[in-house]
């Protein structure tokens, strides 16, 4: 499991033995405002994270990269769920559409009834279910691409 900044500049102080007043001091800011940080109650502004970086000998993009990553990543991943969602409801209604012309043209009233139960199961798919398809998807287009 990925840690949160305030998680990540806690292990960082106690890896260098440091007390949060030890760290308040070298900020120049309260032990509360230390606990804040190191609890995700709030965060270091610009200056502090550039203070912090040089406190614990990394760099700024290390402190917080791996927070913007992560939900860049899940933004556009619920984009991407989204998106097929919505082809996933327009794919059934026209599976809907299709059976009741074929029923019309045809007069074939069992494929009205198999086609309206199949494009009525895709728009109506539970959420975790649109999920696993979208995943599904997502793995097929990786492997596709990958050969």
């Amino acid at each position: 499991m990925e840690l949160d900044l305030g998680e990540r500049l806690q292990n960082l102080r106690e890896s260098k033995n440091m007390s949060r007043e030890d760290l308040a001091k070298k900020m120049n800011v309260s032990r509360e405002t230390v606990y804040k940080w190191e609890n995700s109650e709030c965060y270091p502004n610009s200056q502090n994270l550039l203070r912090l970086s040089e406190i614990y000998e990394t760099t700024v993009v290390k402190l917080i990269k791996v927070n913007f990553l992560t939900s860049q990543m899940e933004e556009t991943i619920d984009k991407r769920e989204e998106n097929i969602s919505n082809t996933l409801f327009y794919i059934g209604m026209a599976i809907i559409f299709f059976g009741f012309f074929l029923d019309l043209l045809f007069g074939l009233s069992i494929f009205f009834v198999i086609l309206n139960i199949l494009g009525t199961l895709i728009v109506c798919f539970p959420k975790k279910l649109k999920k696993h398809i979208f995943h599904i998807i997502i793995g097929f287009k990786k492997s596709f691409n990958s050969q």
